[in-house]
């Protein structure tokens, strides 16, 4: 019987190790699997390390972070060191996971790293750390793989792990209607994130551009995505001056396909938005510290994944200070208004789409972990 430690922070990450520990258990079902994790995690079979929590951050952390981020890697490094594992998955997270990775690596532990590290965005100096401790990287992103073996990495891309989440196509017509939602009026769609923080620095703003539209789409309906992570008390005060916001919680791609134009925070939701193929505004707002450092440290000219993708600036990307309501409204009614516009955008998700490849991402990973594990 294999015994693996999954190790996750984001709740992205937890969705992802989730899919995962089902297919490693679909593969090898007397799979003994531990880790650090959440909700998702847990409900497909992973038992959480009790008393060691993710650690879930944006930008530069502040001193609770980094104290639960430190208490974290004691506890971790204290399991890795006095039990043995087959294998060591770690998923995103790279700031807490590397290091951990260090740790494991000394401990002669097999580490696997599944939603690898963007060392192809910022951190090039991590590369030497990972080709030293990881076995093998399994990519999530096609132009992952040649990125990585060509610095010497064993790496293989096996697909993206959303794909596996979406529908082919999505009715817009039974998606409104799912949700609520009159058919022949103008939806916006809002996904402000899914960590505490970020969603505190942006919702009062993309709420504040909803009035702004509404004066050139009077019946405009406005959706607010809740990701799973995120508290309804959290939500409930910015949204209580717009009662017409509808709340929508964990329904992430069903709120994009009924969307007309979504406001999205940057992150995974913008490939998201794509895969589905709804007309996009992308958001980032961080503290001029962290973007100060960010600047300096990042090596592509994008910042939204679907940018990245497309290696083009296909959909608009407002940060620092063009967070406003007035700017974000400009950039969305331009959109509204243009029909070419639209299908230009939508053209380039679906070339996005293809060159991603086919669903099955977490099976693959899966049957290439423990053909490895077992060889």
């Amino acid at each position: 019987m294999s015994k693996i430690l999954l190790v996750t922070g984001e709740t992205s990450g937890d969705l992802h190790g989730a899919k995962l520990a089902l297919a490693l258990q679909a593969l090898e079902p007397s799979i003994d699997l531990v880790g650090v994790g959440g909700g998702h995690m847990a409900q497909a079979g992973v038992r959480l390390l009790p008393d060691i929590a993710r650690v879930d951050a944006m930008g530069v952390p502040g001193i609770r972070q980094l104290w639960m981020g430190w208490k974290t890697l004691r506890q971790l490094t204290a399991l890795v060191k006095q039990t043995r594992f087959d294998a060591i998955i770690l998923i995103d997270s790279p700031g807490m996971n590397l290091r951990l990775a260090k740790v494991a690596a000394k401990a002669s532990q097999t580490i696997f790293y599944y939603i690898a590290p963007q060392v192809w965005a910022w951190g090039r100096r991590r590369l030497h750390l990972i080709r030293k401790v990881v076995k093998h990287v399994l990519a999530i992103l096609p132009f992952e793989e040649p990125f990585f073996r060509n610095a010497g990495i064993a790496c293989d891309y096996v697909g993206h792990p959303l794909l596996d989440e979406l529908s082919g196509a999505y009715d817009v017509s039974e998606e409104r209607k799912k949700l609520g939602l009159k058919f022949d009026e103008i939806v916006i769609g809002l996904l402000p994130g899914s960590r505490t923080k970020e969603v505190q620095d942006l919702l009062p703003i993309l709420l504040d551009v909803c009035p702004i539209i509404q004066g050139k789409y009077p019946q405009m309906q406005v959706v607010l995505a809740q990701a799973d992570s995120l508290s309804d008390s959290l939500l409930m005060r910015p949204v209580s001056r717009w009662p017409s916001v509808k709340l929508i919680k964990g329904k992430t791609n069903e709120v994009i396909a009924a969307s007309n134009l979504v406001l999205v925070a940057s992150g995974t939701a913008t490939l998201q938005a794509a895969l589905v193929g709804t007309p996009m505004v992308i958001v980032y707002r961080t503290s001029p510290l962290t973007y100060q450092i960010a600047k300096r440290l990042v090596t592509i000219p994008y910042v939204g994944l679907v940018n990245i993708l497309a290696e083009k600036e296909l959909v608009p990307e407002m940060l620092q200070e063009k967070v406003t309501a007035e700017k974000i409204a400009q950039e969305a009614l331009t959109i509204l208004e243009d029909p070419s516009r639209q299908r230009l955008m939508k053209e380039g998700f679906q070339s996005i789409r293809s060159h991603l490849g086919k669903s099955g991402a977490s099976q693959r990973a899966a049957k290439l972990i423990l053909s490895e594990i077992h060889s």
